[in-house]
């Protein structure tokens, strides 16, 4: 059986990984196939080898589905925290994931600013997918929660087991 594919996106500091870890821990607890990747990680992992051209960017995009792909076909959850905004890679994603929940923090620029957790919205605003570099918002996603503070991490999390029919669980 395949495992289910948890495709968090939104920009960066929309906090997707601070959810994907707790979704992580909740999944973790009741099943050993779980894994958690990180955008940043998987650039670490494929060799840093790609830039921050749109080009790159979507290649990046493409690798980070094609491994999520290949351990949900092997029966393992994943969760994949990514800002990876193409509309092409989810399209990618929902025809060769059986399994598939697509979720979309989407966050206020006038938040993420105020978050600015890697100093990226001050020191590189211009290079930031969604304000200097075009980014396609997800059209169609499974759940979009507006992460501007108002929802805690732990009641997002909560909202995607939901939606993947694992409510019960803790």
């Amino acid at each position: 059986m395949d495992g289910i594919v948890f495709w968090i996106t939104g920009f960066s500091g929309a906090g997707k990984t601070t959810v994907g870890k707790l979704l992580y821990e909740r999944l973790k607890a009741q099943k050993p196939a779980v894994v958690f990747l990180d955008g940043d990680i998987l650039r670490q992992v494929f060799g840093n080898d790609l830039g921050y051209t749109q080009e790159d960017r979507l290649k990046s995009a493409e690798r980070n589905a094609r491994m999520s792909h290949l351990l949900a076909s092997q029966g393992i959850d994943v969760i994949c925290c990514t800002i990876s905004m193409y509309e092409q890679v989810r399209r990618w994603n929902r025809k060769h994931n059986r399994n598939y929940i697509e979720v979309y923090l989407k966050v206020p620029l006038q938040v993420l600013r105020q978050r600015n957790q890697k100093n990226l919205y001050i020191e590189a605003e211009d290079e930031l997918a969604g304000i200097g570099v075009t980014a396609e918002e997800p059209r169609c996603p499974d759940i979009e929660i507006i992460n501007d503070g108002t929802v805690m991490p732990e009641e997002i999390a909560g909202q995607i087991l939901k939606k993947a029919g694992l409510l019960s669980w803790k």
